[in-house]
């Protein structure tokens, strides 16, 4: 993802800083709120950023 468009991006829910993150050896890709403790999906290179698309984190992360 490109780190310009990253900068422009927040959490739709409290306007906080997303973290891009993709798992080694996996397609997915996510940008997490680590406030929220969600993970929204980037899908075909476009994030998507609506709460219940959004997957939630385990509390240990």
């Amino acid at each position: 993802m490109e780190t310009r468009l990253l900068e422009l991006l927040v959490c739709p829910i409290c306007k906080g800083p997303l973290q891009h993150w993709r798992p080694p050896l996996q397609e997915r890709q996510e940008l997490v709120c680590r406030a929220d403790r969600l993970a929204f999906p980037v899908r075909d290179g476009i994030p998507v950023m609506l709460e219940g698309e959004a997957r939630a984190l385990p509390a240990d992360t």
